[in-house]
């Protein structure tokens, strides 16, 4: 689902959303119910392409986890009702390469310690991507975060790499790369809500939303 660059969103007097971010955010970009409609459909097209293989599901937390957690849960309900039974185990790996709303040169890789057990597995990695994950032109950010974490992951040769992302954001900085299964394709906006933050704020926002100029001084460190 691609949101145009002139897309106004939705007015924040439609939906409901916690008091407290009441004057720091700008509209909805995308209200909760469709990102849990278009998590189905991407857990559906996973499914058809696994095949038999059992998955190991890597996590990028923390922004990943609530898109991680869904896209399980869409997995686990369609092998359950269907004739093909599919294991699957969670990991989780964390990332950090922001300051504020600035991206970082270096990028950290923490948890995950022991991935010897991707050896021969269908990897699945569940990643979603905040604003400086991915970037496409053309979010996994600059996709620089990406490379770095799949390089780590591909030296433990599992038999298959996936990489599902909730957004992909356009920018002006292409890098070629794009995952294999995407939610939505965004303009370049710095974006919070469905467990994206801003210092820590708005994970608890369902919906995603475009925070403002005073929502960015408020919570600044």
């Amino acid at each position: 689902i691609q949101i145009s660059d002139n897309w106004p969103g939705y007015s924040l007097d439609l939906f409901t959303y916690p008091q407290h971010y009441y004057g720091d955010l700008e509209y909805v970009l995308i209200p909760h119910g469709i990102i849990v409609d278009r998590t189905e459909r991407l857990a559906k097209d996973i499914m058809q392409d696994i095949g038999d293989n059992d998955i190991v599901v890597l996590c990028v937390l923390k922004g990943g986890y609530k898109f991680c957690a869904d896209l399980v849960e869409h997995i686990k309900n369609l092998s359950r009702n269907s004739e093909r039974f599919i294991s699957m185990k969670v990991d989780f790996v964390r990332l950090k390469s922001y300051h504020n709303d600035q991206s970082m040169q270096d990028m950290q890789i923490m948890g995950g310690d022991d991935l010897s057990k991707l050896t021969g597995k269908v990897s699945f990695l569940c990643v979603l991507l905040i604003p400086f994950f991915m970037f496409c032109k053309d979010i996994v950010g600059t996709g620089r975060t990406m490379k770095v974490l799949l390089n780590n992951i591909e030296k433990y040769k599992p038999k298959m790499i996936k990489v599902a992302s909730l957004l992909v954001k356009r920018t002006s900085r292409p890098d070629g790369y794009r995952p294999d299964y995407y939610g939505f394709e965004i303009p370049d906006l710095f974006v919070v809500g469905y467990a994206l933050d801003y210092n820590e704020h708005f994970r608890d926002l369902n919906h995603i939303c475009v925070i403002n100029d005073h929502g960015k001084a408020k919570y600044r460190v």
